[in-house]
């Protein structure tokens, strides 16, 4: 079976050898069935586990209590606790899971990359289709890997021996090679949607990534022509007025998607959001996003719903409305929809001075949710009113507040303010302590820990 064929021996790249499977005989990737199987399972991983998950683990939910969009309503013992009074330790279960599931996924990403590249009986198309979806994969768990823990080595190979004693690079470094990575799955990657859901990268999904990354690389002319690339293509992606519908599976919005693991579940994101009684069993909006909004702001409305208990009342995220299991799942847990590169554009417009431009993408954006023009016209005002723009679009998605406010250089600034105890240190955080005693190449540890 495919799925026996695909489990990896060790979560820990240093420690991952030849997997014990049909994967080290290469005969998987012969057959555009097994090697198709072969992606896909990685995707399952990419959604059940790691920092791409919808689960408590994932950065959504992680990154929503280490900022200031969650308060956390769990058991004290709980390593979300941690996160929410950012008392992370490198021997914190997190930091591993984050480190181990990520080298997984990337190594499992190497593995169909050099697989299908090898095989002599797959059609080209396909050995095209694949290559470009790992190398996509690759630079996707990178960049998050970078943007968490700084400097991070990338991974390549399949190699267990070099991996073993492989050094760190810069973040800087980091995203020249997801660069790289992106550039080439452009090439390889067709324009259409494989799947038909969305749930399979086209060159469309890895040219909005890439508008990402240069954002964040500081490559401002790459990022705006990246980002306008996707946005032409209007045929294919349009933006929603029906905010109840935007996160929906058929949504025009969506870029790229993870579908549940069986017809009728929900997303993570929705049963760990989705409260109906108080006090929240989990996690709830925290007073600073819920007072965030604009007076008018259709997003409030319909992606922020109050639960009361009489007394108290409390918010939790309503973007996904599935919290538990029905007849079929309305929705799939959305990676990259169309918004963000109105406004990565209007960022990467603002940076260069092209302030009209950047204003009419964020009006875009501010109009779609029944919110007037905004009043921002110099390139400071600007890019202040897309940092907000982005905070209230992109709540309890993926990280984006607190990656946001990294690279706005105001994490500590406004953190220091809504967490006790905040240093900043605690912008990066710690290498799990196990594989820097593993790896000595890995040192030194991060500053502070």
């Amino acid at each position: 079976m495919v799925v026996v064929a695909l489990t990896f021996g060790c979560d820990s790249f240093v420690d991952v050898g030849l997997p014990n499977s049909q994967l080290s005989s290469g005969t998987v990737f012969e057959e555009r069935a097994t090697a198709n199987a072969a992606m896909t399972n990685i995707y399952a991983k990419l959604r059940d586990s790691g920092l791409l998950s919808g689960n408590a683990s994932g950065m959504s939910v992680a990154l929503g209590v280490y900022a200031d969009e969650l308060d956390y309503y769990g058991v004290s013992t709980g390593e979300t606790q941690f996160l929410y009074t950012n008392t992370v330790l490198p021997t914190n279960g997190v930091v591993t899971e984050w480190w181990s599931r990520s080298y997984n996924q990337i190594y499992a990403a190497n593995t169909v990359y050099e697989g299908v590249n090898n095989a002599t009986k797959l059609a080209q198309a396909d050995k095209d289709q694949l290559m470009g979806e790992a190398l996509f994969v690759r630079a996707l768990v990178h960049f998050s890997l970078t943007n968490l823990f700084g400097a991070v080595p990338y991974i390549t190979t399949t190699n267990y021996e070099q991996n073993q004693t492989v050094n760190k690079i810069t973040t800087q470094e980091v995203y020249d090679r997801c660069i790289a990575d992106l550039t080439a799955a452009q090439a390889l990657l067709p324009d259409y949607d494989f799947s038909g859901i969305r749930v399979r990268p086209n060159k469309w999904v890895a040219t909005a990534l890439l508008a990402r990354v240069y954002l964040y690389h500081g490559s401002y002319a790459e990022a705006a022509n990246e980002a306008s690339a996707v946005l032409n293509e209007t045929g294919t992606y349009s933006l929603v007025t029906d905010f109840d519908s935007a996160f929906l599976k058929d949504s025009p919005s969506t870029l790229w998607q993870l579908i549940p693991q069986n017809n009728g579940a929900s997303t993570g994101e929705g049963a760990n959001f989705i409260f109906n009684s108080g006090p929240p069993p989990f996690v709830a909006l925290s007073s600073s996003i819920v007072t965030a909004f604009e007076p008018g702001d259709l997003r409030k409305v319909h992606w922020v719903r109050a639960i009361s208990n009489g007394s108290d009342t409390w918010y939790h995220a309503y973007k996904y409305k599935q919290q538990s299991f029905a007849g079929s799942s309305s929705e799939y847990s959305i990676v990259l929809r169309l918004s963000e590169l109105y406004l990565i554009r209007a960022e990467a417009r603002a940076k260069q001075g092209f302030l009209s431009g950047a204003q009419d993408d964020l009006n875009v954006i501010r109009n779609l949710a029944g919110l007037p023009d905004t009043t921002a016209s110099s390139q400071e005002e600007l890019l202040s009113a897309i940092l907000q723009e982005r905070r209230v679009e992109f709540f309890t998605e993926s990280g984006h507040r607190f990656l946001d406010l990294k690279r706005a250089g105001q994490v500590t600034t406004v953190l220091d303010v809504v967490k006790p105890g905040w240093d900043i240190h605690e912008a990066l955080f710690p290498l799990p302590q196990n594989e820097l005693l593993l790896n000595p190449n890995l040192e030194p540890q991060n500053a502070g820990y």
